[in-house]
């Protein structure tokens, strides 16, 4: 069975820092490719950022230069660091894992990241 669980969102202030970790059973994630997405209330979840089993990492033109994806060097884990957050990244984000080979697709069940002072 194939897990994803996300950890680390809550409340920040403009301009801070936050990191998201997603650990990962039942796949690899070195063999995966993975992915975060955001959601905000009423509106479409939209690719933040992924990282392809051949370490290429790809990120939306607005998280571009603030946000990194990179997988964990000992754990089945992926994560996210957030730099310079403002209110507009406020959304619930989710951890994706797609299994290339049984053509899978997996969803976590999102953490909430609130950016206010």
């Amino acid at each position: 069975q194939v897990q994803l669980v996300e950890s680390g969102g809550g409340l920040v202030q403009p301009g801070g820092s936050l990191t998201l970790s997603c650990e990962v059973s039942g796949i690899r994630v070195r063999t995966s490719t993975m992915a975060w997405y955001r959601q905000e209330p009423g509106k479409q979840r939209d690719l933040v950022a992924r990282i392809l089993r051949n370490g290429t990492r790809n990120y939306s033109d607005v998280v571009k230069g603030r946000f990194t994806i990179s997988r964990g060097n000992f754990g089945n884990t992926v994560s996210l660091q957030m730099t310079s957050l403002d209110a507009e990244d406020t959304a619930v984000y989710y951890c994706y894992a797609e299994d290339t080979i049984r053509e899978r697709t997996y969803w976590g069940q999102g953490t909430q990241v609130t950016v206010s002072s």
